[in-house]
């Protein structure tokens, strides 16, 4: 048995989720991974948020951290939205609904199960991340749906077709001539958030029907999750 794989680290599971915060009138969301209960009664809940962001900073202002658990109704440009958008660029709520928590910490009210706020009661700073220890002190659910994995994020949202969905197939199809072509045009990725445009596929909600090489796409076209522009686009 090998005793230094690390692709055992990547069998841990996890969820996927918002985590908002607010520094006087400022308010600001980010998507992360690490959440997590660690005592029953009474209520503690971890929260690991990289140092580098907005949000990290916002709690260490507030004392106060909102935890929207995303939903499968939750789209790529969605979570791309919040993940890969930095709140020193833009107002991540100007066109997202959303509502606050008691203390002020901004919760989306679409594509969430359920909204939990937290207060702060201690904090570790650990290498890149700090770990956010809090108290529970409001809880709500807002929606329906199956809670997201993170999983199905990598799994489905970025490409996979799932067993359930009419297209699955379980062998690779026989192609026509054009569906031949199409799959010998070359994938792009993106070199910020790792979205990888398949030509068979497009880009329908941008535009972009399915078969449209890379090089045929418009220069005005972006990123559909992170919003960067085609030159920021690497050949797979």
């Amino acid at each position: 048995m090998k005793t230094d794989d690390i692709t055992a680290v990547f069998t841990l599971s996890y969820g996927l989720y918002t985590i908002g915060s607010k520094s006087g009138d400022r308010i600001n969301a980010q998507i992360a991974n690490a959440v997590f209960q660690i005592t029953a009664d009474p209520v503690r809940i971890a929260v690991a948020v990289n140092r580098e962001e907005l949000t990290n900073q916002f709690i260490k202002e507030s004392g106060y951290l909102a935890i929207g658990i995303l939903n499968q109704s939750a789209d790529i440009p969605f979570i791309g939205h919040f993940g890969f958008n930095s709140g020193r660029d833009m107002n991540k709520f100007e066109k997202v609904e959303y509502f606050t928590t008691s203390s002020g910490c901004p919760c989306p009210k679409h594509n969430t199960v359920a909204c939990i706020e937290l207060e702060v009661e201690s904090s570790t700073e650990v290498g890149t991340h700090t770990l956010f220890i809090g108290k529970l002190t409001e809880c709500s659910v807002i929606g329906q749906g199956i809670p997201m994995t993170y999983a199905y994020y990598r799994e489905v949202l970025c490409g996979k077709t799932p067993p359930t969905a009419p297209s699955y197939r379980a062998q690779e199809p026989v192609l026509s001539d054009q569906q031949k072509e199409v799959k010998t045009m070359k994938k792009y990725v993106c070199s910020v958030c790792g979205y990888e445009y398949d030509p068979a596929v497009g880009d329908p909600d941008g535009g972009v029907a399915p078969g449209t090489a890379f090089e045929d796409i418009p220069e005005d076209w972006v990123c559909p999750v992170c919003g960067v522009s085609k030159d920021q686009f690497n050949e797979q």
